[in-house]
């Protein structure tokens, strides 16, 4: 079983600014367990994501539910590395799509 990076982006470094510290604390920890091996494989509180691009492109993403909180990721199997994108609370009655 291979290590991952994780890379954060600039857009996720500043949705993690807004987060309370207890909430933090549990993203960070998932993101620990469920990220650094395997996290191409679809779990419980994985699945992968088909999303448009800024370049208009459609590229796999993946998201990792962590309780009420919804943590958006890209994987580059070839270089071994994770990025984290985006990091958004989502409400009950929200869908994915509303949150991005």
């Amino acid at each position: 079983m291979s290590t991952w990076a994780v890379l954060y982006d600039v857009e996720a470094n500043e949705d993690l600014d807004k987060i309370q510290v207890h909430d933090l604390r549990r993203i960070h920890d998932a993101i620990a367990a469920n990220l650094v091996h395997e996290p191409n494989v679809r779990t419980r509180n994985r699945k992968p994501l088909k999303l448009v691009s800024t370049e208009s492109e459609v590229r796999e993403t993946w998201e990792l539910r962590v309780g009420d909180y919804r943590v958006f990721y890209d994987v580059d199997p070839q270089e071994g590395i994770v990025t984290i994108l985006k990091v958004r609370k989502k409400p009950p009655h929200r869908t994915t799509e509303d949150i991005l």
